[in-house]
């Protein structure tokens, strides 16, 4: 009997020892002739877990973490990986979870899009095909082009990388245009402080993406698509690329996708790390080997995209969702979430957390019960105080408003974003009139500089708020207004949400934490001369 051992190969694992201990794993099975075999795998997005390593067993699989180097012998001694014969001892060993699927945080989540991460051998064709990939696309080989969008639509299914437009009609009016040369793009261009959710897919099951990408083709009509990411993520770049030489050795890339008469290509560019080329239109002009700078909309990249074609351009999981809803059907997805926000989002916890990581749940859950069911609190034990949500461009949202709805009109009522589903926590230590000019700093930085309002906007920013808070008396209200005026021009004037959302955290935080500008008395004796 062959005993297999599961490591996870996700880059936050490995920054953690997860390499180290795999080898180290191997080193000694060789050593004492053990049938054992380590696979890596993704992440289950507990990253206070790190590296988890999980081992087979009848009942399911079990997990131990987190796992250093060190701990690698005393658990080969206790033959832990036999936990159901004569390695029981694995299971009084400290770092002994229990069945990983009964752990509290896999237990409570709804796992659609990530079902498989952390399951499957990512570059495995026959193991994803074991735990039901590729079905979605048989489905939709079986479906005309017409049926397949009809389904998309039906699902519910929203924009994940922020935007949250509707995916089926964006593909319908790919679709829709006339016959020719018709481009796929997924926007892997993950740059959001506090998200890793595309990174830890094109990791831990980039044949999903894969397969999302080629049923989206078939739809409208495409026969070459492109993955655009970052070259700061090296073994995602390097998983991907070999998952694509996968899917064309098994006939699902190519001339001929199974034998359907469909042809679709797949190429996987890297950017710099601009993160203006998050934004699709200079993404579109990067691809093209051009500067990344926003063009002017109209027209719109489904009827003139890339090299002037029809081009969809969606996020990692907006396309990666595409399998579940073909697989399962549109009536399936659309009965999770809630009023326009259907299906499950995967949504990241980072900052000053206790238990950091991915979660993937239907839309409706609470951001309160996101930060301390999930999350646990802060990692400094400190009360928090804020969580930016959608990135560095989210609006800041005080904890006592955390009551809210994690779908999109909800946060939308409040002034804030879900974004990509970023969420990064901040404890009572840190002062908000910081983090403001950060997100001035931030645009001052980025921008492509096309638009007066963003390019010389952030500048100003930055100089005001840093006036701001050294003011005092009738000059800090001056300042104050000045700021909210600068705001008001970025976000009505600029071309794109590089300029028009750097304001959200700003203003944000003016809104609900002016005492960090030195703002609240002053308003309080303003308010105490009026009433007189």
């Amino acid at each position: 009997m062959t005993y297999k051992i599961y490591v996870p190969l996700d880059t936050s694992a490995v920054s953690l020892g997860a390499d180290k201990v795999a080898a180290r794993m191997e080193h000694l099975a060789v050593n004492s002739g053990e049938a054992v075999s380590v696979i890596r795998t993704g992440s289950r997005g507990m990253f206070w877990l790190e590296p988890m390593v999980e081992v087979d067993t009848p009942q399911g699989r079990v997990a131990f973490g987190p796992v250093s180097e060190d701990d690698v012998d005393a658990l080969m001694a206790l033959r832990f990986f036999d936990v159901e014969g004569s390695g029981k001892g694995g299971q009084e060993h400290a770092l002994y979870l229990g069945p990983t699927e009964a752990l509290p945080w896999l237990k409570k989540q709804q796992r659609l899009t990530f079902s498989r991460v952390g399951i499957v051998d990512p570059l495995d064709v026959n193991d994803y095909k074991r735990h039901g990939g590729f079905e979605g696309l048989k489905n939709a080989l079986a479906m005309n082009a017409q049926e397949i969008l009809d389904a998309v639509k039906q699902s519910g299914l929203r924009g994940r990388g922020g935007a949250a437009f509707p995916t089926g009609i964006k593909w319908q009016t790919v679709a829709d245009q006339q016959e020719g040369q018709k481009y796929v793009i997924c926007n892997a261009d993950e740059g959001d402080s506090g998200t890793f959710a595309d990174r830890m897919l094109m990791e831990g099951d980039p044949l999903t993406l894969i397969e999302g990408m080629i049923i989206c083709a078939i739809s409208v009509g495409a026969t070459q698509g492109y993955v655009y990411t970052r070259s700061e993520y090296p073994k995602a770049c390097e998983i991907f690329i070999k998952a694509i030489e996968k899917a064309y050795e098994a006939g699902y890339l190519g001339e001929d996708i199974c034998g359907s008469g469909h042809h679709f290509d797949l190429e996987l560019r890297m950017g710099a790390g601009a993160y203006i080329c998050g934004e699709e239109t200079s993404l579109m002009e990067s691809l093209e080997g051009k500067r990344g700078i926003v063009r002017n909309k109209p027209p719109l990249p489904a009827i003139e995209g890339l090299f002037g074609r029809p081009t969809v351009i969606n996020n990692v999981i907006s396309l990666a969702s595409v399998p579940t809803i073909l697989a399962k059907g549109a009536s399936y997805y659309e009965n999770f979430g809630q009023g326009r926000s259907r299906g499950t989002m995967p949504l990241q916890l980072a900052g000053n957390i206790k238990r950091g990581g991915l979660v993937e749940l239907a839309f409706g859950v609470s951001l309160n019960e996101l930060m301390y069911d999930f999350g646990g609190g802060s990692k400094t034990g400190r009360p928090l105080k804020a969580a930016q949500l959608g990135g560095p461009l989210g609006a800041y949202l005080p904890a006592s408003q955390w009551d809210v709805d994690m779908d999109y009109e909800a946060l939308s009522s409040k002034g804030a974003m879900l974004g990509h589903g970023g969420i990064v926590a901040f404890d009572d230590q840190i002062d908000m009139s910081h983090m403001a000019r950060f997100a001035m700093e931030f645009c001052v930085l980025e921008s492509c500089g096309k638009c007066t309002p963003c390019r010389i906007g952030a500048v100003r920013g930055v100089e005001v708020i840093d006036q701001l808070v050294e003011a005092s008396g009738d000059e800090k209200l001056e300042r104050h207004e000045l700021l909210q005026d600068l705001c008001d021009t970025m976000e009505l004037g600029s071309m794109c949400a590089m300029g028009g959302m750097t304001p959200y955290p700003v203003k944000s935080a003016l809104l609900h934490f002016p005492e960090d500008f030195g703002l609240a008395a002053i308003h309080h004796t303003n308010a105490a001369g009026n009433g007189d």
